[in-house]
Order: C-alpha cells, then structure tokens, then sequence
C-alpha cells in the first residue's frame, strides 16, 4: 500500500509538480535530469511524500523553468 502524503500542504505542491511536468510533456526522468535530482525523489516529491528543503524548491522550479513562488503561493501550514 502506498505511502500517504506528509501533508495537505505537501500533497498540492507535488500535484503543482506534477501538473508542470505534464505541460512540458515530461517523464519524472527527465525532470529529474533537468534539476539534478534523482527521479525517484521525483516521484516522492510529487505523491506529497517529502517536506523539501528551500534548496530543493528552487533547483525542481528552476528545472521546471517556472516561478519558485508559483509552487507555494497559498500553500498553508497545517499547525
């Protein structure tokens, strides 16, 4: 049974991961290739399994070629 998300918070910016790649017409290789990570980091990231660093944060929107504040723009966290 797979892991659940760490968070509501988590989850949407991994489906905000998700969504981006698509867009591109990426696999999780490719994008993971592009920010210097390894895919299956990839894959946690966007099934909301990992609490990223800032570091991370920019390296996945840089290889994304997106906005760092567009993938956390309104993300709340859960207190």
């Amino acid at each position: 049974m797979p892991a659940e998300p760490q968070s509501a918070a988590t989850r949407v910016f991994g489906e905000r991961i998700r969504a981006r790649r698509h867009e591109l017409g990426w696999s999780q290789e490719q994008l993971a290739h592009s920010c210097g990570l390894h895919w299956t980091f990839v894959g946690q990231v966007e099934r909301g399994q990992r609490n990223l660093t800032l570091h991370n944060i920019l390296k996945l929107a840089h290889g994304l070629d997106i906005d760092p504040g567009e993938l956390v723009r309104g993300l709340r966290a859960e207190v």
